[in-house]
């Protein structure tokens, strides 16, 4: 059993947010976004940008509010963005979220659908400026993640490196080898995922990938690139669990065609599986291929900000590409599904082995 284990640090993890994350300038117009049980974490983002001479913006959010808007706004409302919304979006000159993990109310995953598509506009205006997403800790969060108050606490602090005397060391060190996996990759056409769980080829020839080093999610830990959107071929089944728009999805399995997911199931939550693949067309596109990195992370916390990140897994999210990896596809949604590959798994690049068990054995 773990001893010595840290307390939860607002003010530690508001200056990594200002000043690593956001980097924070003079003047600047930054959104802080959260939900009022994230509070203490936002007081803290709240100052530590005031401090730094920028004009924070604060928006807090009831636990259900978006849920509640889905169910309840009339057609015109839930199908369409007022321009001031994006007017406010435009002049802001970058954005932190902060999520906390909570128990949401059930809506129809349709109208769900609705909401985050006519959202879109505004997703995409945010995407142009710098942000991140970050997360507070809060009781319902160890729950879910099946450990104590104390245990989650400790779980976030170190995920973040908050643990170490100088974190933006620590994620400047994850930089530096991350670069060198991407240095191999980046000279790959093909990249293969077999596991009991997966018989999946891809193309990622010509793309970029990107060296996630905590700027915008914190925790991260990951490199990432937007696989060519008509290379998938074959199926994957997602063993770790992730949740969409609150609803937690199992086993979800996908199969693929010139690119485009042919046939879905999933063990639960398979109707809101459904409902965000029929999104919008892009929807059933992959927009990112992902390989987590993160070895301070080694078991799901029922978060994808965390779990994604696991050392040893891979993930795929349909729907939108980040253009900056040269990805094209273009939807609503952007979700990301996982599966593990430390249990006899294996990444090939170009037919050669170069992930084994969650270990990489060629440079």
């Amino acid at each position: 059993m773990q001893t010595n284990l840290l307390a939860y640090d607002p003010a530690k993890h508001a200056q990594l947010i200002t000043h690593y994350c956001l980097s924070a300038q003079p003047n600047e117009r930054l959104l802080v976004g959260g939900s009022t049980a994230s509070l203490p974490l936002v007081g803290e983002v709240h100052r530590a940008m005031l401090r730094a001479g920028a004009r924070p913006v604060l928006r807090l959010t009831y636990p259900g509010q978006d849920e509640d808007f889905a169910a309840l706004a009339s057609d015109a409302v839930l199908d369409n963005v007022h321009a001031a919304d994006l007017e406010d979006v435009r002049g802001l000159d970058g954005s932190v979220r902060i999520i906390v993990s909570e128990d949401l109310p059930e809506v129809d995953p349709r109208r769900r659908a609705r909401l985050l598509a006519a959202r879109a506009p505004l997703q995409s205006a945010r995407a142009r400026k710098k942000w991140s997403l970050t997360l507070y800790p809060t009781a319902h969060g160890a729950q879910k993640a099946g450990m104590t108050p104390e245990q989650y606490e400790d779980f976030v602090m170190r995920a973040m490196s908050l643990d170490r005397a100088d974190p933006v060391a620590a994620w400047g060190e994850l930089r530096e080898r991350q670069a060198q996996l991407i240095e191999r990759i980046s000279r790959a056409d093909q990249v293969q995922i077999q596991s009991a769980n997966a018989d999946l080829t891809l193309s990622v020839k010509g793309r970029t990938w990107a060296n996630s080093d905590g700027k915008r999610n914190m925790p991260s830990g990951e490199i990432f690139t937007g696989p060519l959107e008509d290379s998938a071929s074959g199926w994957v089944r997602f063993d770790i669990p992730a949740t969409y728009q609150g609803v937690m999805v199992r086993g979800a399995r996908l199969e693929f065609k010139e690119g485009k997911v042919v046939a879905a199931t999933a063990e639960e939550g398979e109707d809101t599986l459904l409902a965000a693949l029929d999104t919008d067309p892009g929807a059933r596109f992959l927009g990112e291929l992902g390989i987590g990195t993160n070895d301070g992370i080694q078991q799901p916390s029922g978060n994808i900000l965390f779990d994604e990140k696991i050392g040893g897994t891979v993930h795929l999210a349909v729907g939108r590409s980040y253009p900056e990896t040269g990805g094209t596809n273009e939807s609503a949604v952007h979700w990301d599904l996982i599966t593990d590959l430390r249990n006899g798994g294996r990444l090939l690049l170009d037919g050669e082995v170069w992930q084994e068990n969650g270990v990489f054995v060629a440079g």
